[in-house]
């Protein structure tokens, strides 16, 4: 365990001092939300009954964002070798990795996410949903890009590989998350939708950290 906190905590050191990376995924989710009124005019009925979608595609295109990073620094300067020696199994480095990630980026933009709920006037009974599906739902996307970016890691355009791997994976917790949101908004329970959220995140927990782990085997050789 100490190990394993050792981990996380050098990789929540190295992204202070990259503190542009969290700074640029905020702007980007911002920026990326801010686009649809001016599209899509400043109508309030139909902003709010998108306003869920909204906030997910661009939660899920911000949390990409550092990912080919998350391994490829490592590779470059020598450190995953390292990583790879510490004691811990590759499937363990692979989830502080991931914790590291999340804490990183899917919290901040899970913090944001209310404020930018309310400036596409998504209606506030729906925004608890909105955030609770969030919690789960950015934790399944860290996973997700961990293994994506292991998967990818020493492959030639590799930048360009990962969104066309990991973006089909996150297809179901886009759909679960922004339906419970518009569950809510209507009326309607949004705890079925939820409760898919955190079985995908049950199921993606083991499946992304052990195939993740494999990868990190295979590029360290």
């Amino acid at each position: 365990m100490s190990a394993f906190l050792a981990v996380v905590a050098r990789e929540i050191r190295l992204s202070l001092r990259h503190g542009a990376d969290t700074v640029a995924v905020l702007l980007f989710f911002l920026l990326a939300a801010s686009m649809f009124p001016i599209a899509i005019g400043p109508g309030l009925e139909t902003l709010g009954r998108i306003a869920p979608g909204i906030v997910w595609v661009c939660a899920l295109l911000a949390a990409m964002l550092p990912l080919d990073r998350l391994f490829g620094a490592d590779l470059e300067d020598g450190s995953l070798d390292h990583l790879l020696l510490c004691g811990l199994p590759p499937s363990v480095v692979a989830a502080a990795k991931a914790l590291a990630h999340w804490l990183t980026t899917g919290l901040p933009l899970l913090l944001v996410a209310g404020p930018l709920a309310t400036m596409l006037r998504m209606d506030a009974e729906a925004q608890p949903a909105l955030l609770t599906g969030l919690l789960p739902g950015t934790i399944d996307l860290s996973l997700l890009g961990t293994a994506g970016a292991a998967m990818v890691l020493g492959a030639r355009r590799g930048g360009v590989l990962l969104p066309l791997l990991v973006l089909p994976l996150a297809t179901p917790v886009l759909i679960f998350g922004a339906t419970a949101a518009s569950a809510a908004a209507t009326g309607l329970s949004p705890t079925p939708h939820l409760l898919l959220l955190c079985a995908v995140l049950a199921a993606a927990l083991p499946v992304c950290l052990l195939a993740a782990g494999a990868a990190l085997r295979s590029a360290a050789e």
